[in-house]
């Protein structure tokens, strides 16, 4: 499967494809998204089987201006508006009121669909020269690590995807932010813009939000973002005893232990952004060591602190 630059004969290569039914995988500021026309019910069924995710999963419809939110959505309360004002484009996710041309199997039979407008200019670009909202996922098998690098998506995906765009490594490295409005204000899934910040903006979510049927958002499932390889999340690395390190690898916060077999450091300053745009990767790179176990050392439960948490304890559950 080819992995190309983002160039201008490429990007038309891309629009080519998507507009026959294709999926492409580009490059967004959170992760590589596999894109699809989000009208297309066919193309968006070859994302669900090459991701082998299960329809009850809602994918996010990617857009890149407000004619087209017209045509993705039924209806904008103003608290989105406010919003979208705020923080669009960039990494926030808004669940809004279906619009007629969306089909169910984006939704997961949900009245509502999950909207955002990329910031990354490739993303953009892509969007705005298909004419055409995406539906995209994370570009990864199902439940996996998400990708942050082109070669992610190839080694993960192999051959199944038509195109690969390369926009280098992505800026955030965690996934949206999901925020729903109605019927009540509400955080679906901890991503790449802190809870308060938005609250900020619209005042209070609710935070605990759950259907006993299916997810209401992409990520919600109890296990996901995973590597192979299990992961067990850890509180301070120097006290796991010598011989429980040997055959082990560690994915520290900001300081490295001697005895695992590999170690990577989120940020040695304790910068949260740096150790969220660098945690799939490094993650990756663990995976491929062939350990017995990642330990994963905590991070602070601050701004977006709390969606890299989220992502090891999801990727730590069995």
């Amino acid at each position: 499967m080819p992995i190309v630059p983002a160039t201008s004969e490429q990007l038309d290569r891309a629009v080519a494809l998507l507009r026959g039914g294709a999926v492409v995988a580009f490059p967004t500021e959170t992760v590589y998204g596999l894109g699809a026309n989000a009208f297309d019910a066919r193309a968006v069924a070859r994302i669900f089987e090459i991701k082998a995710r299960p329809a009850f999963d809602p994918l996010i419809v990617h857009i890149s201006d407000d004619d087209m939110l017209e045509r993705v959505a039924e209806d904008v309360p103003q608290n989105a508006r406010v919003l979208m004002e705020r923080f669009w484009p960039g990494p926030l996710t808004i669940v809004l009121r279906k619009g007629p041309q969306i089909p169910e199997l984006v939704t997961a039979g949900l009245s509502n669909v999950a909207v955002r407008m990329p910031a990354h200019p490739i993303a953009r670009a892509l969007i705005q020269r298909a004419a055409l909202p995406l539906a995209a996922p994370s570009a990864n098998p199902f439940g996996y690590l998400s990708p942050t690098r082109a070669e992610h998506v190839a080694r993960m995906l192999g051959e199944h995807v038509d195109l690969i765009v390369d926009g280098g490594p992505t800026e955030h490295g965690v996934e949206s932010t999901i925020v729903m409005i109605e019927p009540r204000p509400a955080l679906l899934r901890h991503g790449a813009i802190p809870i308060d910040e938005i609250e900020a903006v619209i005042g209070p979510l609710e935070r605990e939000l759950t259907d006993e049927h299916k997810p209401l958002a992409p990520g919600r499932l109890p296990q996901h973002y995973a590597p192979h390889t299990p992961v067990r999340v850890i509180s301070v690395p120097a006290n796991v005893p010598e011989r429980e390190r040997a055959d082990a690898v560690l994915l520290a916060f900001r300081a490295p232990v001697p005895g695992y077999r590999a170690v990577r450091v989120l940020s040695e300053s304790g910068d949260l952004r740096e150790a969220a745009a660098r945690l799939f990767d490094y993650l990756h790179e663990l995976d491929r060591v062939g350990a017995a176990r990642i330990d994963a050392e905590q991070v602070p439960s601050q701004g977006v602190g709390i969606a890299i948490m989220d992502r090891l304890q999801r990727a730590g559950r069995a």
